[in-house]
């Protein structure tokens, strides 16, 4: 592979976001711009207000239904994944992530040199979205979230094991479980299903309309109900059920209706046993949607690319490892993205 040397003058970050110069486009912008190529539906990368927006179809379908209100009328492109685009000078190539459904990593060729953005991605097999896709290049610019050596996921059927275990252990406990209400949420509900799971899962309203889109781009969640359906039911306070609903409502006033619920948080944080207890967290599960600390060096060395730039997340650890793989690591300290999903 050619040298990473001289990628500035074509690829850089600006307060917007990180700005490909001869193809007049922005990636994952923080801020509206008239051209951006954006790698999945989460709002940290995501925004509204973009003038034209390139995507995969599923990220296309996600930002329409998510963006509806917005004022600013945006022309959307999808794009498969695989289909090289002539954007101004470079040729675009999405790819997959396996991060979210319709998540994607983007291909940038430009005068014989080869750059790829990750956005979020994880290396685990997930039944909800397409398998990240290795692609060699020269530079490689990856995200952080978990870029420190102890986080390390565990294996997800493990982890819904001990779900599951839970769940038979206190039948008289509603189990409460904290996810993001995009991917995260469909994911669990998916990693249920494939381990014989087949009872009606109950979702907090603000999860609904997510899992109605996933289902309408072909991912099959089984039987789903919302609690509020259940007040005053045969199974109001649904003890011995498993109920989702976004990480704040945990232990807010909507909780009290359950069972005396058994509090469970989906994510890579819970490797963090501090964080746990913060949260008052009964059952944490280590499940994530990000790489983890191994799969983050795996993915860097595979990609052979001597530049290496780390956009967001702990991106000094991830740096200094890789000054000592041999390769060029430099800290773009990117706005406005987020810990993990939204």
């Amino acid at each position: 592979m050619s040298t990473g040397a001289g990628f500035e003058a074509w690829l850089c970050p600006t307060p917007a976001g990180l700005h490909c110069r001869p193809g007049g486009f922005f990636i994952d912008p923080a801020a509206a711009v008239e051209r951006a190529v954006v790698t999945h539906g989460h709002a940290d990368h995501a925004r509204s207000g973009h003038a034209r927006v390139l995507a995969t179809p599923q990220t296309v379908r996600v930002m329409q239904v998510r963006h509806a209100g917005s004022a600013v009328r945006t022309c959307y492109e999808a794009l498969a994944y695989g289909v090289p685009q002539k954007i101004g000078d470079v040729r675009v190539t999405l790819l997959p992530a396996g991060h979210i459904l319709g998540s994607a990593q983007v291909l940038l060729e430009y005068r014989g040199r080869r750059a790829v953005v990750s956005g979020d991605y994880k290396r685990h097999a997930d039944p909800t979205c397409a398998g990240f896709e290795l692609a060699r290049c020269d530079l490689f610019v990856t995200e952080a979230t978990f870029g420190l050596p102890v986080f390390r996921h565990e294996p997800d059927a493990r982890e819904i094991s001990r779900l599951l275990a839970s769940l038979a252990a206190f039948p008289e406990r509603a189990h409460l479980v904290g996810v993001y209400g995009l991917g995260k949420c469909q994911r669990l509900i998916a990693l249920l299903r494939c381990q014989g799971y087949d009872d009606t899962i109950y979702l907090h309203g603000a999860l609904r309309a997510l899992c109605a889109l996933y289902e309408e781009l072909g991912v099959a969640l089984g039987l789903l109900a919302a609690v509020a359906d259940e007040a005053g039911g045969p199974k109001a306070g649904l003890a011995g059920q498993i109920v989702l609903c976004p990480p704040a409502a945990l232990t807010d006033r909507w909780s009290r209706r359950l069972s005396d619920p058994l509090t469970v948080f989906a994510s890579g944080w819970m490797r963090v046993r501090g964080r746990a207890r913060q949260r008052g967290v009964e059952l944490p599960l280590v499940i994530s949607d990000h790489a983890d600390w191994p799969e983050l060096l795996a993915t860097i060395a595979e990609t052979g690319a001597e530049e290496i730039w780390v956009t967001h997340g702990r991106e000094e650890a991830l740096v200094h490892e890789i000054g000592q793989m041999g390769r060029r690591g430099r800290a773009l300290a990117l706005i406005g993205r987020e810990e993990e999903g939204e």
